[in-house]
């Protein structure tokens, strides 16, 4: 009798099938809700990309650029002073190296010597220049009384005028035609060194003058100041070394004339345009500081064009690859005052494309090109310098 309780009654039929039926309905309203769930998502996603998401073009194959200048010695020198170094911040005019300018020093003395001198001499010319016009006007003076002495002489009998009386009066013309040569020599070369023009436009005052301008310039550029703001980077240079025009001594990043290059897909620039607005990302800060930027322009060619080994597809076994087009994306100076960044940080691009009016080649009106004011003191103070050696020496 205990072994019977174990067993359970079995279940009718007709209530087998109404459970059968009740858990085919739940499994038929899970699906219909699942399949409503997904397309519901799928309308919400679409809604998304045909109102927003298919105007935007993104990419985080993005870098931020800069103007990275080079700074080099202009003449040759050794290194005596190093006064800054890498992460250096550093104002347009600063000193950064000196070079020994005891060579220089020398050829400006010898500048200045030879600019003297050439001054006195034109000095002198043209002081005398006043002597030789009446030294010449003395002899033309001489050769007509000379040679009225001379006629006279000629056209008298011989029983009053002896032939040896006549041969002096010719020999006193021909005395008379030297001396007027002579001096008439003497005058032109004294207005061939420019007498006649003032001091400081005589031809060789005017070279000499150059060349003691270029040798003040080049006793200035031993000492190597920065041409513009930035922070210095890539230093390179030693106290002690020997450098010439043109070597690398160190670089100086402009932080604060930034821009970003993004790498777009060649089917992402479609419908891009100058002057877009972009919202960049960096991964130093994340997705909570936004940089405000505008497209700014296209390059020229793809990324391959203008690698050091272009690719050749002539082999015959040719692979298609997307190519990449190079965009050049400014920064709202504001945001990159609040968020520092620095040359080759990694980047994420989002170009708004809703304004799609224009050409996708057209650029933007050249921007102002870069430019140092730092070296246009020397020029004026060679110019016054130059002056004051001419006038200290017109005295003769």
């Amino acid at each position: 009798m205990h072994h019977d309780n174990l067993h359970t009654a079995p279940m009718p039929a007709s209530q087998a099938d109404a459970v059968l039926d009740a858990r085919r309905a739940t499994r038929r309203r899970r699906f219909l809700v699942f399949f409503a769930a997904v397309l519901l998502a799928a309308i919400a996603w679409l809604a998304v990309w045909w109102l927003r998401d298919r105007y935007y073009e993104e990419t985080d194959d993005a870098y931020v650029a800069g103007s990275i200048v080079q700074i080099s010695a202009q003449v040759p020198g050794t290194v005596i002073d190093v006064l800054a170094g890498d992460t250096h911040p550093v104002r347009a005019g600063q000193v950064l190296v000196r070079l020994d300018d005891t060579e220089a020093s020398v050829a400006f003395a010898q500048a200045k010597a030879q600019l003297a001198q050439a001054v006195r001499q034109v000095a002198n010319a043209k002081i005398s220049n006043t002597m030789y016009v009446e030294a010449v006007n003395a002899r033309r003076a001489d050769l007509a009384l000379a040679q009225r002495a001379l006629a006279a002489r000629a056209g008298a009998s011989v029983e009053i005028v002896a032939p040896e009386e006549l041969a002096r009066a010719r020999a006193a013309v021909a005395g008379a035609q030297a001396n007027l040569a002579a001096a008439q020599a003497q005058l032109d070369a004294a207005r061939a060194l420019g007498s006649r023009l003032p001091v400081d436009e005589s031809p060789a005052v005017v070279q000499a003058a150059a060349q003691f301008k270029l040798a003040y310039r080049n006793l200035k550029r031993t000492t190597i100041v920065a041409p513009v703001d930035g922070t210095v980077g890539q230093r390179a240079v030693q106290v002690g070394q020997q450098v010439g025009p043109g070597v690398p001594l160190m670089s100086i990043v402009q932080l604060k004339r930034l821009w970003v290059e993004a790498n777009f897909k060649e089917g992402q620039i479609r419908h891009m345009r100058v002057g877009q607005p972009v919202e960049i990302v960096s991964d130093i800060y994340g997705a909570r500081v936004v940089y405000r930027g505008r497209v700014q322009g296209f390059s020229a060619g793809t990324g391959s064009a203008f690698s050091m080994l272009p690719s050749q597809n002539a082999a015959g076994n040719w692979i298609k690859v997307v190519q990449r087009v190079p965009v050049v994306i400014s920064i709202e100076p504001a945001d990159l005052a609040a968020h520092p960044l620095r040359v080759g940080l990694s980047m994420r691009a989002s170009v708004d494309t809703h304004e799609r009016g224009g050409h996708a080649l057209d650029g933007e009106p050249p921007t102002p090109a870069d430019s140092t004011r730092v070296h246009d003191g020397v020029a004026s103070e060679a110019e016054a310098a130059a002056a004051a050696v001419i006038r200290e020496n017109q005295g003769g």
